[in-house]
């Protein structure tokens, strides 16, 4: 690449002026050839594998271009942009239901842009005459607002100056005559009555100028609020309370009015995020102003003199995009939700998209705009790309798909693109995402690094050796981050009918699980486990959800109760039906690092989960992998029974009329 001219412009023009001076005339004829700007062949993205980048060549991600329009940068979420320009365009309201980081946020800005700019309006607030309580609602176009304000305290000054200039000659007057009286005195005093008494009666020149409450520019895209979180003065619109309310210093009630979020809306978009988290009575009167199109601006505060204030109905004819996760649609109020469906749209946001060459482009392209949003991280070079579109295949969890979650992978750009500006990088590199990667960790999976070591310094966790009833199984810790979760069983006569106890705050989910447990015991020892009492502790381990730990449970609780050991290099994880089938889990990618981190050689994974795979490289030689897809190849690879044969007799009743491997399932290493 050549150096850029550094040479001053005066200086330059010095050295070409004789030149200059002899040239020949310009026409036509004397004008040379002009020479075209050489189209680029190679970029540094040549070098990599193209299919990776989906056909986007660059040499770094400033050479990609990006959409000017919002609603074609989002990425992964076509049914719902399909949705929002459908909506956009009929003026629908829209629910979006999804997890955080799927682009609600952006779909619901991107809507703003799509809605007309011609129709847009300003607020007014005026006094009442009539009734000081009672403000008036004037409508104008936009742009007008400030006009007609300034306008109204151009006439305000004037009236200032011209009562200013009478109690002036009042009070010079009174005093003359005073002194002509020699009464200086009584003079005083009646200046003084005549003062206060004119500035009582006569009203504040300012309490005629109207306030102008929401304002917008002409030529402006339609406005879009983000409520998320607010209260209901800042979504309905509030009244200040009056510190002076009486002796002629009150402020005037129009004065005190403050649009809400619903008014500063008007013509726009409403966004609100975690809906069910908005109060019953907000959402109540947010349905009534979705009805009815205006809604009348009041304290909210009853203890307030703001609560003595209505105004008139102030217009709030917005579109509303509430959003939220599953558990929103639970909490929400059932009218406003019907509202919505009855007059909108309701759309659930994906969580992958297929790993396809067009999708990993428009990762490429993701990455370009998160740097230029930015706005001060230096672009990527193709080996930085190739890194982050790697991370986002283990991000998915599934292999052969790509996440559309795309808030955390851009904080792992920006950190990347931290870490280049303090190297003084001029473009952010493969070592800056790697060492990103390191920084740029969840709570969670710091947490869960911190608990595996904790767990080896106690030894809660042991990789080494056998146990009977002590069974390695592994967890997922947030969405990024995983654990090595030690399971501990025994077994006890019964006092009584024999039960199944769990200890270490399971929930409801890891409950049922034990449940498809107890069945498998039955066939597999035979024993009549109603007169046993059988308990399950997770060790040094609290609020345990789902049932990926229930091949680890079942696997405890026969090793107890066979009194047979199980290898501890070895962990698990995987979900168990009542017929012994190990069935797939999630994060399967987390909980692999975990045992590697801890020390653990080997896993047990459901088979269905093998493609899933994706783990780091610094730890793909540390640990094998067994996809396995019934019980008895765990119990066959797990445990270490002293009489074989009778071992394999049980396996064969407990799988009776299915096929089931007799052969010692084969270890795969990580790819």
């Amino acid at each position: 690449m050549e150096e850029p001219n550094t040479t001053p412009v005066r200086e330059t023009e010095a050295v070409l002026e004789p030149v200059l001076a002899q040239a020949p005339p310009i026409g036509d004829a004397a004008e040379p050839a002009r020479e075209e700007t050489p189209v680029k062949e190679h970029y540094a993205s040549d070098d990599y594998d193209a299919e990776l980048f989906g056909g986007v060549r660059f040499d770094t991600t400033a050479d990609i271009p990006i959409p000017d329009s919002l609603i074609d940068q989002v990425i992964g979420q076509e049914h719902a942009v399909d949705v929002i320009k459908k909506a956009a365009t009929q003026r629908r309201h829209v629910m979006m239901i999804g997890s955080p980081g799927t682009g609600k946020s952006m779909l619901a800005k991107a809507m703003s842009e799509l809605l007309p700019k011609e129709d847009m309006q300003d607020i007014l607030v005026y006094p009442n005459q009539e009734d000081n309580n009672n403000p008036i609602i004037r409508v104008v176009p936009a742009g007008r607002g400030k006009e007609i304000v300034a306008h109204h305290k151009e006439d305000a000054k004037r009236q200032a100056s011209s009562r200013h200039t009478l109690l002036l000659v009042l009070i010079v007057g009174v005093l003359g005559v005073s002194i002509i009286a020699k009464q200086p005195l009584m003079g005083i005093i009646a200046a003084a009555f005549i003062f206060m008494a004119l500035r009582t009666v006569l009203p504040k020149e300012s309490a005629t100028v109207p306030k102008l409450i929401v304002s917008n520019k002409p030529d402006s895209f339609a406005p879009f609020v983000d409520a998320t979180g607010s209260h209901a003065g800042a979504l309905l619109g509030d009244v200040r309370h009056d510190p002076f309310q009486s002796g002629g210093l009150e402020t005037p009630a129009h004065d005190r009015v403050e649009a809400g979020a619903i008014h500063r809306a008007h013509k726009g978009v409403l966004f609100i995020d975690e809906i069910n988290s908005l109060e019953y009575q907000s959402q109540q009167s947010l349905l009534t102003a979705l009805q009815e199109g205006v809604f009348p601006i009041t304290g909210q505060s009853e203890r307030s003199s703001g609560a003595m204030v209505r105004t008139e109905p102030v217009p709030c004819r917005f579109l509303m995009i509430a959003a939220g996760n599953l558990d929103a649609m639970q909490y929400m109020h059932p009218a406003l939700r019907s509202r919505i469906r009855g007059y909108g749209y309701e759309v659930y946001m994906t969580e992958t998209m297929d790993d396809t060459a067009e999708n990993r482009g428009k990762l490429v392209r993701f990455i370009a705009q998160e740097v230029k949003n930015d706005g001060k991280i230096p672009p990527f070079d193709p080996s930085a790309v190739s890194e982050i579109l790697r991370e986002a295949r283990r991000r998915s969890g599934r292999k052969g798909h790509l996440p559309v979650k795309l808030r955390d992978l851009g904080g792992l750009v920006r950190v990347a693109g931290d870490l280049a500006i303090k190297d003084g990088s001029s473009t952010t590199t493969l070592r800056h995402v790697l060492d990103a990667k390191k920084i740029a960790r969840s709570v969670e999976d710091q947490m869960a690094d911190e608990y595996i070591r904790r767990t080896r310094d106690y030894d809660l966790t042991i990789v080494e050796g056998t146990l009977v009833g002590h069974v390695n199984g592994l967890a997922v810790v947030g969405n990024d981050g995983g654990s090595v979760l030690p399971i501990a069983a025994g077994v006890t006569p019964a006092q009584g009918a024999g039960s199944v106890v769990a200890t270490g705050g399971l929930k409801e989910i890891a409950q049922e699980s034990i449940k498809n447990v107890s069945a498998l015991i039955k066939k597999f020892s035979g024993a009549d486990i109603r007169k046993m009492d059988i308990h399950v502790q997770f060790v040094g381990t609290y609020n345990v959800d789902g049932d990926s730990a229930s091949v680890t449970m079942a696997t405890a609780v026969i090793s107890a109760l066979e009194n047979i050991p199980v290898r501890q290099d070895l962990a698990m994880t995987g979900s168990l039906s009542v017929r012994g089938d190990v069935l797939p889990i999630g994060g399967v990618t987390y909980k692999i690092e975990a045992a590697a981190k801890a020390g653990i050689k080997t896993v047990i994974i459901p088979k269905s989960n093998l493609n899933d795979v994706l783990i780091e490289d610094q730890y793909a030689d540390k640990v094998s992998i067994i996809p396995v897809t019934r019980i008895e190849e765990v119990l066959r690879y797990a445990l270490v029974p002293t009489d074989k044969a009778d071992f394999e007799e049980k396996l064969e009743r407990m799988g009776k009329h299915m096929e089931i491997p007799k052969d010692e399932p084969k270890a795969e290493k990580s790819e």
